[in-house]
């Protein structure tokens, strides 16, 4: 699909024809969760109408099917991030649930009285309330990266926190609640240095750009599966073959075990240790129809839509007198946080929600970074693939009358 066309793109999601209060439903909510191509709807219906069955279990034929394509899926999720092993896959609940796991796992195993762990002051709650209540258990030290007034990733201080008492550095690959993109090539490439691994939160990076973890060499990297065009309920956990066969087991019960005894029992190989229970295969089928979607159009020619209506909107935006916008970093992607005025960001997406527009407004899970600007909040917009030009007029204009009005 080249040269990109947004009216086709938009043509696969239903849910963008509806009206809300009689208006067409223009949604800017994308980095708290993107809408469904309707080959990812399908894909769930025909498992549940055509396959349903538990999976990795059964000799019948609809067991053997659903894990066929299970596993179908996990081989395609390799192939897209490059793993060098379907092993490194680990199925999850999504991002939050890949960093529990990762805390409880590799930090409990690794993470000491007296050692420390980095993250970033950027951090969603998700990647940073996992590491505070594991340094808190162990005795350990959280380590925060500052960052400057433009929402941007200090590297020379970050540096300056790595030794040798460091066991993980652990930072997003793009800032939800700004949309700054941390130099991540170059965090782990200096973590390395000190042979310190590095885990990427990539819930926002993997819907707006390519991700090669053999390129970038991060050593984990997690994302979800709801903010990349699949359902809910799933996420992956990548992680380097040498690492996660020395880690523990974080769940307990079916699938991960090998041979179980009263006496003692033992773990079942990778990936399956750490997939305890019935997975979300409905969803995993629906990550799997995702990735074809997103492969079909092209992540590059999405990533430039992205920057087109980032671009576009900061140019419009910056027009209205009184917009204030919080994290200007250099380098962003699909997110703009502003505030408008003295107007509570609250009263701001309430009232532009009654023009059928979908903002996000709050602290969006990063209560820190928001504190940094001494603000409770931000209105933020987040853009998608089938966003357009036509829909930040709206905004734009939607913005104006907001700030009419409390005038």
């Amino acid at each position: 699909m080249n040269p990109y066309d947004v009216n086709k793109v938009r043509e696969d999601f239903p849910i963008l024809k509806r009206k809300i209060y009689g208006k067409n439903l223009v949604y800017l909510d994308n980095a708290a969760t993107t809408q469904k191509p309707q080959s990812v709807i399908d894909t769930v219906v025909k498992y549940y109408s055509e396959s349903n069955s538990n999976i990795h279990r059964g000799v019948h034929y609809l067991s053997q099917e659903a894990t066929v394509v299970f596993e179908e899926a996990r081989e395609n999720i390799q192939q897209y991030v490059n793993a060098k092993e379907k092993k490194e896959i680990i199925i999850t609940k999504g991002t939050t649930d890949s960093i529990n796991l990762m805390a409880n796992s590799f930090g409990k195993k690794n993470v000491n009285e007296g050692d420390e762990v980095i993250i970033s002051a950027l951090e969603h709650h998700s990647n940073l309330v996992p590491w505070q209540q594991l340094c808190k258990e162990k005795k350990a030290t959280l380590k925060i990266v500052p960052v400057n007034d433009q929402g941007e990733f200090l590297f020379d201080e970050y540096v300056k926190l790595l030794n040798s008492k460091t066991k993980l550095v652990t930072v997003s690959h793009v800032s939800n609640a700004l949309g700054s993109i941390n130099p991540i090539k170059e965090i782990i490439e200096k973590a390395h240095e000190f042979n310190i691994p590095v885990m990427i939160d990539g819930a926002q990076g993997i819907s707006h750009c390519s991700v090669d973890v053999q390129q970038l060499d991060c050593d984990f990297y997690a994302f979800s599966g709801h903010k990349f065009y699949a359902p809910m309920g799933v996420g992956i956990l990548y992680g380097k073959e040498k690492y996660l066969e020395e880690m523990p087991p974080y769940q307990m019960g079916g699938e991960m075990v090998d041979q179980v005894s009263f006496e003692k029992t033992s773990f079942n190989e990778l990936p399956f240790k750490f997939e305890a229970g019935t997975p979300n295969v409905e969803a995993v089928l629906g990550l799997n129809a995702a990735l074809e979607y997103i492969k079909n159009i092209g992540m590059e020619n999405i990533a430039r839509h992205e920057n087109k209506l980032l671009n576009y909107a900061t140019q419009e935006l910056k027009k209205i007198d009184g917009i204030r916008f919080i994290g200007e970093a250099v380098n962003r992607a699909g997110v703009i946080s502003f505030l408008i005025g003295d107007i509570h960001p609250f009263d701001a997406g309430t009232i532009i929600d009654h023009f059928g527009i979908a903002v996000r407004t709050g602290h969006h899970c990063a209560q820190p970074i928001l504190d940094h600007f001494n603000i409770p909040g931000t209105v933020r917009a987040s853009f998608a693939m089938y966003n357009t030009i036509e829909e930040i007029d709206l905004l734009t204009t939607t913005v104006k009358q907001v700030k009419t009005m409390f005038e």
